[in-house]
């Protein structure tokens, strides 16, 4: 099979299943042990939190190879519509919504629960994509694309900021940021649009009392060690006690009730207990491999809807898993942002699972090779900038299927 079928060529799509893989089957045999302990006192079945993540990881399994086999072409119809679904699910949990952990950010659905906001982050990255297609086409302006942006961004974090999730909040913030840096937008927007971020995420972070604790609590966890800063605390004594090769598989001692969420966000610290250095060092690989893979597979992607689609969705993983990892060692405030594929949460897993399935869709159909859609046209072939005629030029050949980053950026 050649290399240059597949968009970023198909070592980027097995190194991205690879990975992928590893984290998973790593991520299930850490959920039992993280949870056994917890499970068999308050459940009496030391695999409940195991088998629930096995469903979850089976329907998520499903979702991938759906999604993988799916033209990612046709989400550019289908991004409006998905995005007002998921603010109608927004709306919903602040009425029917269950809590968890402080927020009431779940819909409860008898045998399972459901996280919009986990799929609102898919559908601003779609949206956020599809508006840079429209300007690199000349449908929209410049100043229109910044307001709808703003406007639709903007609705989805209002709403989840009501939950309240500020955690997710700053990965879809940092995401759709991302697809704006994969889009060409100038450094100058870009360093401002960093700094207006930056000052509202700290106005946020001590408008409630309980995020001013968080902010208290990693600056000094010890000043209240029982209170807002035993997380972190146990967190950084289960990461000394693993050192180097850690203490064992299943011999944590911080799963006997000492650390909270150990299952969940907290489950790095596990990682670092039971392998030690070698095993944290192992799942940071593991995401490097998974970012490095999923950025070739960006930016060797036939049309510019593609390479922002995949680069966003990847930056949202790498962005989640970084900021799990940060707050994790004390190197950030704690963020309640579970660890992508690795984490217990339904929710989390079958949307991660997703994600990486419409990366590999785009490896797929967004090669150098493929046939380019365009919207209303169906399947029908349109030809891609020539080389010979880049070097006519002597300029970035703007047609859209070849991506028109340079158009994007100028106007931009």
């Amino acid at each position: 099979m050649s290399d240059t079928r597949y968009a970023g060529g198909a070592s980027s799509r097995y190194l991205l299943m690879g990975s992928s893989l590893l984290l998973i089957l790593g991520g299930l045999v850490m959920v039992y042990s993280a949870s056994s302990v917890a499970d068999y006192v308050n459940f009496s079945d030391s695999a409940y939190h195991f088998k629930r993540h096995a469903i979850s990881v089976l329907v998520g399994a499903i979702a991938l190879f759906a999604a993988q086999t799916f033209d990612y072409r046709k989400l550019r119809n289908m991004a409006w519509a998905f995005y007002f679904a998921c603010l109608a699910s927004l709306v919903a949990v602040l009425f029917i919504g269950v809590g968890k952990y402080g927020a009431k950010s779940w819909i409860d659905l008898g045998s399972t629960t459901i996280q919009p906001s986990e799929y609102a982050k898919l559908a601003c990255i779609m949206v956020a994509a599809l508006l840079f297609c429209q300007l690199e086409e000349r449908v929209l302006r410049l100043k229109d694309l910044w307001s709808r942006l703003a406007l639709t961004v903007g609705g989805v974090i209002f709403l989840v900021m009501l939950q309240p999730d500020m955690g997710t909040t700053m990965s879809i913030v940092l995401s759709v940021y991302l697809v704006l840096v994969l889009a060409g937008v100038r450094w100058s927007v870009l360093l401002s649009t960093a700094t207006v971020g930056m000052a509202g995420v700290v106005t946020m972070m001590f408008a409630a009392s309980y995020r001013a604790a968080r902010m208290r609590a990693f600056l000094n966890p010890w000043a209240d060690p029982q209170g807002s800063g035993y997380q972190s605390i146990q967190a950084m004594l289960a990461f000394g006690s693993g050192g180097i090769d850690g203490v064992g598989l299943g011999l944590s001692r911080q799963k006997f009730f000492y650390l909270p969420a150990a299952h969940n966000d907290f489950i790095f610290a596990i990682i670092g207990e039971e392998l030690g250095l070698l095993g944290t060092v192992a799942v940071v690989a593991a995401f490097l491999v998974l970012t490095y893979a999923g950025i070739r597979i960006a930016l060797g992607t036939r049309d510019l809807f593609g390479r922002l689609l995949a680069g966003g969705l990847v930056a949202m993983i790498a962005v989640q898993a970084v900021m799990n990892m940060a707050a994790v060692t004390g190197l950030m405030p704690v963020t309640g942002i579970p660890m992508p594929l690795v984490s217990y949460g339904g929710s989390s897993m079958t949307f991660t699972m997703l994600c990486v399935g419409i990366v590999l869709s785009v490896s797929k159909y967004g090669s150098r090779g493929a046939r380019a859609m365009t919207p209303g046209v169906g399947t029908k072939e349109i030809p891609g900038a020539r080389d010979d005629e880049r070097r006519r030029n002597r300029r970035p050949y703007l047609s859209s299927v070849d991506g028109g980053r340079g158009a994007a950026r100028r106007r931009a």
